[in-house]
């Protein structure tokens, strides 16, 4: 009983920050659940089902706006949901315990929230340059954008299904790059729109094949989130957000270097 109203805090407490700062759950919840004590797939199974239930809302309030690029959203799935039922396989088929890919999951989660990190201390400066493309690599991908939006989603379906992070912040800083006309509201839509069918399907592939979620911890985590993501985002308007997201970049890329070296 102490255990599930300590995972209730933990929610409201990632909660509370997701609503302050606007970035996402799964870089905030996954390395509390394993500072906590939480095995590393038992945390990462468990916080993308979490993304996937405290996102839908999102997706609903963005397609009532018009906000979200369904195109787009399509060539995303169509790269990141195969990669990440293919992944989920992999490590079914090639591993027998899940103490033998925790390098693997360990690694991933690292790496991700070191980009995590740099993508929300460089939004600024990722907008104030998106609007032309530099060099012979900036101009390839702004005309090939959709055929690097398909590369990407599969490059997301992999590493969020293996670490739980990137389905926001990452996926949000490609659309500024890749599609500089594209308003910031249609960005953060979009991005919404691909982020919940990724971590539904990521987490149910956890869940079914390799039996990495806790749904009474999944449970506990939206008790105290759900509530906390809305009274966070009443007090944002009277807090510094742009301190308080630095300040979770710097602690966000002090735990990538944790997890990705130790």
């Amino acid at each position: 009983m102490l255990d599930f109203f300590l995972y209730i805090l933990s929610g409201a407490f990632v909660g509370l920050i997701v609503g302050l700062t606007g970035v996402g759950g799964g870089s905030l919840m996954t390395p509390l659940l394993i500072l906590l004590g939480i095995p590393y797939n038992i945390a990462i199974g468990t916080d993308l089902l979490y993304a996937a239930v405290t996102k839908a809302g999102g997706v609903v309030a963005h397609a009532k706006q018009k906000s979200v690029q369904w195109r787009l959203v399509g060539f995303l799935a169509a790269g990141s949901i195969p990669a990440s039922l293919i992944t989920a396989q992999l490590l079914s088929s090639v591993f027998t315990d899940a103490d033998e890919y925790k390098e693997i999951l360990t690694t991933s989660l690292g790496v991700m929230l070191i980009i995590t990190a740099a993508v929300i201390l460089c939004k600024r400066m990722l907008r104030d340059t998106s609007d032309r493309p530099h060099g012979a690599v900036g101009t390839f991908f702004q005309v090939h954008a959709t055929k690097v939006t398909f590369v990407a989603g599969i490059f997301l379906g992999v590493f969020v299904t293996l670490s739980s992070v990137g389905a926001g912040a990452f996926c949000a800083a490609l659309l500024m790059i890749l599609f500089p006309r594209l308003p910031a509201l249609h960005i953060v839509g979009t991005d919404i729109a691909h982020a919940v069918p990724l971590t539904l399907i990521a987490g149910l592939s956890h869940l079914i094949i390799l039996g990495n979620v806790d749904l009474v911890l999944l449970g506990s985590l939206l008790i105290g989130s759900l509530p906390a993501i809305h009274v966070g985002t009443k007090l944002a308007a009277r807090l510094p957000s742009g301190v308080l997201q630095s300040i979770l970049a710097f602690l966000l890329f002090g735990l990538g270097i944790k997890f990705s070296l130790f």
